[in-house]
């Protein structure tokens, strides 16, 4: 795949999560609560001012919303430029560099935009809930998941098929 690949996925993942989120937005109320698969699955809408399981989400100070702003742009820069570095072979790296982009530049929109991300996907069971997350997320965990993938069982064996050839 080329460089050109990758940009496309990270594009598609901030597109389908800004859809996705456009329509939470317009359509859900704050106490909206649709269930999916009663007692597992829900959708919701949440306003995250904070970061992952929604931590500074309380802070007061002012600088919150330009600080995470400011380093989901450094997050981005550095995934961006490992991708732009990543050899032409190494597909699945690639892949997951590009989920982890798209989705680091979802959330970025939203804080940008509105000043908060829009999380609407809610795992239960009984009364313990996964804090709520939105698309941009999972490509997040699923990128990460692909890159240890590739890092734990792809790259050894390529390792070891160059070591043998010496």
């Amino acid at each position: 795949m080329t460089r050109l690949h990758y940009l496309w996925i990270a594009l598609a993942v901030v597109l389908a999560d800004q859809a996705a989120k456009a329509l939470v937005v317009a359509r859900f109320s704050y106490d909206t609560a649709i269930p999916v698969i009663p007692g597992l699955f829900r959708l919701v809408r949440v306003e995250n001012r904070g970061i992952a399981f929604g931590i500074l989400s309380d802070s007061s100070s002012p600088w919150t919303a330009a600080i995470l702003i400011l380093v989901s742009l450094a997050a981005m820069v550095l995934v961006g430029t490992l991708l732009w570095q990543n050899h032409p072979s190494a597909r699945l790296a690639g892949t997951g560099l590009a989920l982890i982009l798209g989705g680091a530049a979802g959330n970025l929109v939203d804080r940008i935009t509105r000043g908060w991300v829009v999380d609407f996907l809610d795992f239960y069971v009984g009364a313990y809930h996964w804090p709520a997350f939105n698309l941009a997320d999972s490509a997040i965990v699923i990128g990460a998941g692909t890159l240890l993938w590739d890092l734990l069982l792809t790259r050894p064996a390529r390792c070891k098929t160059v070591m043998s050839d010496k």
